[in-house]
């Protein structure tokens, strides 16, 4: 197994350390998570510029058709700045959504204006009560027509509070902790009836509780076959997770090194403390 990174795999990684070293220092950071959004718009834009937000997307799409190692690259980058921008929102489950159970239609409509970072999506499948159940779902959604209803609520929508796109799972048939009966809508974030109360997490983050009222959506708006979405949602899930391992990586990693270089020159007792490790 190769574990060493190609030409472009490692422009990326050195493009993306060098953006971050010059725009996430600790008062940089502070500062963003008081913009409107809680992060910083200039940077999302600039994310757009390198290719970051069109990572994993068809290159048809306007993506750069890359695969999961690019997508680590990046979150093992974020996870060292500890950025605030919604990249694991908008293109690890939004986008991933789009990439595994998407049409043609909603890619060709919604994916081109992910990597352009003109818009934002987040995944609203957590409830209350569901407890790391992914078919734990009590929110339903009624066909009337052609449209589906919606109704229901969703807790801890990471970047909700500001997502123009929000994907919503809800229960058309089945019991709530069934597999069987999920589907999957793309709902407008300021659609009638979609109400958001927004609110800082215990990281710097912004998430929000959702309150979706009698909210119609198109058929243009369902993902993938309605009442069989649960390993669609399953599948995101599980790369979202891998993504945040590899954020957490990057953490880490800063972590150590920011710990190595206060031990090489931190003095106590007139040595660097470091020298009384056995």
């Amino acid at each position: 197994m190769d574990f060493d990174l190609t030409e472009e795999q490692r422009l990326l990684k050195e493009s993306l350390d060098r953006l971050l070293g010059d725009h996430y220092a600790f008062e940089q950071r502070k500062a963003y998570t008081q913009a409107p959004e809680g992060w910083s718009r200039e940077l999302w834009e600039k994310y757009a510029e390198l290719g970051l937000l069109g990572l994993p997307f068809a290159e048809e799409y306007g993506g750069s058709a890359g695969g999961p190692v690019e997508t680590m690259i990046a979150m093992e980058g974020f996870g060292r700045a500890l950025t605030l921008e919604p990249f694991l929102a908008t293109v690890v489950l939004g986008g991933g959504f789009l990439r595994h159970g998407g049409t043609a239609e909603q890619c060709a409509d919604l994916v081109p204006r992910i990597a352009d970072g003109s818009l934002t999506m987040a995944l609203a499948q957590t409830e209350r009560h569901s407890r790391y159940n992914q078919a734990d779902i009590s929110t339903r959604a009624v066909r009337d027509g052609a449209a589906w209803v919606l109704d229901g609520e969703k807790g801890v929508v990471l970047h909700g509070d500001t997502a123009a796109k929000l994907v919503v799972t809800a229960r058309i048939g089945g019991g709530q902790r069934e597999r069987e009966g999920v589907a999957a809508f793309i709902v407008d974030g300021n659609a009638a009836g979609v109400s958001r109360r927004g609110y800082p997490t215990q990281d710097g983050l912004r998430a929000a509780e959702i309150t979706l009222a009698s909210v119609r959506v198109g058929p243009e708006g369902v993902l993938g076959e309605p009442g069989a979405a649960l390993p669609l949602v399953e599948q995101v899930v599980d790369e979202a997770i891998a993504a945040l391992c590899a954020e957490a990586v990057g953490a880490m990693a800063a972590m150590h090194e920011i710990t190595v270089d206060y031990l090489k020159t931190r003095r106590q007792f007139g040595r660097e403390i470091g020298s009384f490790q056995i």
